[in-house]
């Protein structure tokens, strides 16, 4: 049984020494953030008809009224506040769920119409589409100097 409380006590104070050089980078990742907000998960995606680029927003629980969006060039910004539960008369054993104030900005890869993007709100998914700028396709002719001379 010593051995094993040695190697128990080894352990624990390599990990106090990685904490110090690395910060508390498992406990970290175990443990959900509790910095006053968050940031939605996001998916996005470009559909060929009409052109357009997609965005879908998780925001389960987020009141639509309290979401606010801005295209700004290239950049969709989803920005809002997920209220946090009525908490009277409960006595949390796990509390998971983010709450606070938020904003993303997702780049995009293409520019698009802003006056005609639209967004819906439905079981807790924000989807955006931004139609994409027309942009012409032109064929290029390529010259080659001196060809049929004879070379």
């Amino acid at each position: 049984m010593p051995r094993d409380r040695d190697l128990f006590a080894n352990f624990e104070r390599m990990r106090r020494e990685m904490d110090e050089l690395f910060g508390d980078v498992f406990g970290a990742a175990l443990t959900p953030s509790r910095r006053g907000g968050f940031s939605p998960a996001v998916d996005v995606f470009y559909a060929a008809d009409p052109p357009r680029a997609v965005v879908h927003a998780e925001l389960a629980g987020i009141d639509p009224d309290d979401v606010g969006l801005e295209i700004e060039g290239r950049e969709l910004i989803i920005s809002g506040h997920r209220r946090p539960a009525e908490a009277e008369g409960r006595v949390y054993q796990q509390l998971e769920i983010d709450f606070g104030p938020f904003r993303r900005t997702i780049p995009l890869g293409a520019d698009v119409v802003a006056e005609q993007a639209k967004a819906t709100y439905r079981d807790g998914i924000l989807t955006i589409e931004l139609p994409l700028i027309a942009t012409e396709v032109r064929s290029v002719p390529i010259d080659v100097p001196g060809e049929g001379e004879g070379r």
